[in-house]
């Protein structure tokens, strides 16, 4: 019997985290050290905590420098670890691509090059293109995120703006050897998509990106559409082949590990998937539909049952409030649910940090819209102004970590018991 479901769902949460710990996934990963220089880059939100794994492992020579988001950095012995902004990116995120680039310039066939990559690095390493600058790639990145864009989508316009994305990091290094260890925060685990391939050769060309933005409805920066009408017919090079990618860590192992968590304490656990993408309310809606036919039929396990999924969700801005992908899916969740008895859940970012708010995500059950109401608050009219945060802010709701030192992305987990 579970007594505290919210503790059950934390242990789940954890659990999830801990399978994707930077020193596990590292361990039995790296190569043997060359026979001339080993230079270390990295970009994410858990990039520092990757460096410093990676000092506790490395038996040979090396120097390095990475970058994570403000607050995220984690003291390392000789690789210098620099901080930027997230997800909109800023001056420092273009020094510290300019300490990327200048890492990897000048390396010769004996060297080897070892990228620690995982989510965020996009907007940690902004390198604009000649003719645009910080300002224009800041209005992108807005842009973009609500957009309501999958995070595929989203990545492919970014390496175009970008003089260090779609493998351009690994073209500044030949010919030297490039080995880039990935934590994957995307759907389908594509290396080139996490921080949108730094180190991983292939980008879309010019004139498909402008395809994309007018069938999906985009709406760029006026000086990033020139910038690509102006380019659209630029060739794409197809980039070193003395490079390899390797997935260290995914949403997939560690659903697997929150799974294997539940049933030790007797809990039946269903993933439903890695790769869900879609609309964050949207989501919550199929998620709430799969909770209620399962909680009354027993399919296709009994109770206690946790439905655990991973993936990316997005949401497209509709008013500015405060809250991040998560906090939206659960804050829809709970209406669908409301009144459910027996209903608990946690949607939470694994990085710790659902958007640009303080908390990795939310909790819910059947009584969340209720408390709300007796709170003063109508949580569909905060649903329709983004403002999640706030809703669960007013009910002590909100689920806060700090960050957790890796990103695998969405985290969700549904508990149903008797």
């Amino acid at each position: 019997m579970i007594h505290d479901p919210n503790h059950f769902l934390s242990r789940l949460f954890h659990a999830a985290v801990a399978a994707a710990d930077p020193l596990q996934a590292l361990t039995g990963q790296l190569p043997a050290p060359p026979k001339g220089r080993t230079v270390v880059i990295g970009a994410g939100k858990g990039a520092a905590q990757l460096a410093q794994a990676f000092e506790m492992l490395w038996q040979g020579d090396y120097e390095g420098v990475v970058v994570t988001r403000y607050g995220y950095g984690a003291p390392c012995k000789k690789i210098r670890v620099l901080e930027a902004a997230h997800p909109v990116p800023d001056a420092a995120g273009i020094q510290a691509a300019l300490a990327l680039k200048d890492a990897v310039t000048g390396l010769g066939p004996d060297d080897l090059v070892i990228a620690l990559v995982c989510g965020g690095g996009s907007s940690l390493l902004p390198a604009p293109p000649k003719g645009l600058d910080l300002a224009d790639l800041q209005a992108l990145n807005v842009a973009l995120l609500a957009s309501g864009a999958p995070i595929s989508v989203m990545n492919d316009i970014r390496k175009v703006f970008s003089t260090i994305n779609g493998g351009r990091l690994a073209e500044l290094a030949a010919p030297a050897s490039v080995i880039s260890l990935i934590v994957s925060d995307v759907p389908g685990d594509a290396p080139g998509e996490v921080a949108s391939g730094p180190t991983v050769p292939g980008r879309p060309s010019n004139a498909h990106v402008l395809e994309l933005v007018k069938t999906r409805g985009i709406t760029l920066p006026a000086r990033c559409i020139s910038y690509l009408q102006d380019k659209a017919h630029a060739e794409v090079p197809r980039g070193p082949r003395n490079t390899q990618a390797h997935i260290i860590a995914s949403a997939a192992l560690s659903l697997e590990a929150a799974a294997k968590a539940a049933r030790a304490e007797g809990v039946n656990a269903w993933v439903l998937s890695d790769r869900i993408e879609g609309e964050a309310r949207d989501v919550a809606l199929v998620h709430a539909a799969l909770a209620r036919h399962s909680a009354h039929s027993g399919v296709p396990f009994r109770k206690p049952l946790v439905l655990l999924s991973g993936g990316e969700t997005t949401v497209t801005l509709r008013r500015k409030g405060r809250g991040g992908r998560n906090s939206e899916f659960a804050l829809a969740l709970a209406l669908a649910m409301e009144g459910q008895r027996g209903f608990h859940a946690l949607a939470a970012d694994t990085d710790g940090i659902d958007g640009s708010e303080d908390n990795a995500g939310a909790f819910v059950d059947g009584n969340t819209v209720a408390r709300l109401r007796r709170a003063g608050a109508d949580a569909q009219s905060l649903l329709e102004r983004n403002d999640a945060y706030a809703a669960f802010e007013a009910i002590e709701g909100l689920f806060v970590t700090g960050p957790t030192g890796t990103n695998v992305n969405d985290f969700r987990a549904i508990l149903l018991t008797d």
